[in-house]
């Protein structure tokens, strides 16, 4: 059996976690067990709030679309049930942006809901 070195191509590893690692704090930047236990933990986070992230969006727009309609004297729950009961299908997203960016526009689906 012949004889591999490993020298070259662990070295070039070795760089390249170092790389993924870099601004890391403590041994995590300089120490290549604990670079490689940091970039499994930092994947498995990265996956898990990309979804968490959908959510978290949801809420900030319900939060938003719920102060604009108090300040048009009804509230979200309402409000949401009477586009329901009235088939009106538009999204908590465009709710939210047409809230924040056009009042006047969304104080005009309010009343056209109606309260």
């Amino acid at each position: 059996m012949t004889r591999v070195k490993r020298g070259t191509t662990k070295n070039k590893t070795r760089k390249n976690v170092l790389k993924q690692v870099k601004g890391y704090r403590h041994a995590g930047s300089t120490k290549e067990a604990a670079a490689n236990t940091m970039i499994m933990h930092a994947g498995a986070n990265a996956f898990a709030h990309r979804r968490d992230k959908k959510g978290d969006f949801r809420r900030l727009w319900n939060v938003r679309i719920n102060a604009a309609l108090r300040e048009n004297g009804t509230t979200y729950s309402k409000f949401i049930g009477a586009m329901t009961k009235k088939g009106m299908v538009v999204d908590r997203k465009i709710l939210s942006m047409l809230a924040n960016d056009n009042p006047e526009t969304f104080k005009r689906l309010v009343e056209t809901v109606g309260k």
